[in-house]
């Protein structure tokens, strides 16, 4: 197998492993079929779709991370320690920082098309 398609493969399996070990991904699921079936319904341009795409990814990008975060300070520190819920408190309040972005980004897009299509 050549080293592109083995990366690829640790890849996607690195993806399976997020989509099933992390409680708050089922959220972000959520909240991207959520977003998708809003842009569909409101028809937004090309230029909102690429923000949403982008605010949608970094969500997922940042909740990937602090899993993977999460998991090497595990393996690292398997007992409690101060440093530890530290660094997985950072990690944490990174996504939180996405999503709250992600969450402005929608509202600027989704408002006035919202405000448009019930006037």
């Amino acid at each position: 197998m050549s080293r592109l398609v083995k990366s690829f493969t640790y890849a996607l399996k690195g993806i399976y492993f997020y989509i099933t070990s992390e409680g708050n991904v089922r959220i972000h699921l959520l909240a991207t079929l959520l977003v998708i079936g809003m842009g569909c319904w409101l028809n937004v341009s090309l230029k909102q779709w690429i923000l949403l795409v982008l605010a949608i990814g970094l969500v997922h990008a940042a909740e990937a991370f602090n899993t993977a975060i999460e998991e090497i300070v595990n393996f690292i520190s398997p007992q409690r320690h101060p440093s530890a819920g530290k660094i997985k408190d950072l990690a944490a309040g990174a996504v939180l920082i996405t999503a709250v972005t992600a969450a402005i980004i929608g509202a600027l897009i989704f408002t006035p098309l919202l405000v448009q299509k019930f006037s």
